[in-house]
């Protein structure tokens, strides 16, 4: 079968549900429909957004702060720290060191995007390649189109996540990201007229 073309995460979990099946599910109708769904390097590449697949390479510091100056419509750092809306926008965070670069990572995360080297991320807590504890993109966790999607395909997207992530769930639960899923659930809806 064509388990090359799967990453080493996907054969396992086809592995895992091959073999919890007791054979009502073989392994490889698993493949094969993992294969149907499963989209292919270029199809994943195509669809990112454009400024994301231009470049997955890390950011340098100048381009970060620049942005920042930009969303915030000053000239340089000193005119960031007197900027009432930079003030507003920052009220609650505490005090902001801005001789660190993970400052400036964190205030470009907030009000610009994904950095580029932080697209399809793994591990605990990314759900959709979005790490959800350093980003705060509902629609791309929910898998949505924010212009398109309607309640009931935000509940929808939402009963997937929940049934993987719900507390109950003793083998996939995890209460941190259920809340956290929620808080989004919770946005999403109440965005939605």
């Amino acid at each position: 079968m064509a388990t090359k073309l799967l990453p080493a995460k996907v054969q396992k979990e086809i592995a895992r549900l091959s073999e919890k099946s007791q054979n009502t599910i073989t392994r490889d109708d698993l493949e094969k429909l993992v294969l149907l769904v499963y989209p292919s390097k270029s199809e994943q590449k195509s669809n990112h957004n454009i400024k994301l697949s231009i470049s997955e390479k890390p950011l340098k510091l100048a381009e970060i702060k620049e942005a920042i100056y930009k969303r915030f419509d000053v000239k340089n750092t000193d005119e960031l720290k007197k900027s009432g809306q930079f003030q507003m926008a920052t009220d609650g965070l505490g005090k902001l060191n801005f001789n660190n670069k993970e400052t400036w990572e964190m205030l470009y995360r907030k009000w610009i995007d994904i950095l580029p080297d932080e697209t399809n991320q793994e591990g605990y807590g990314c759900i959709n390649g979005i790490d959800i504890f350093k980003y705060s993109r509902p629609w791309q966790v929910f898998n949505l189109d924010g212009k398109t999607a309607t309640k009931e395909d935000v509940k929808k997207a939402f009963y997937q996540l929940s049934k993987i992530y719900h507390p109950d769930n003793q083998e996939t639960g995890d209460r941190k990201i259920f809340e956290r899923l929620n808080k989004m659930y919770d946005s999403l809806i109440a965005g939605i007229s």
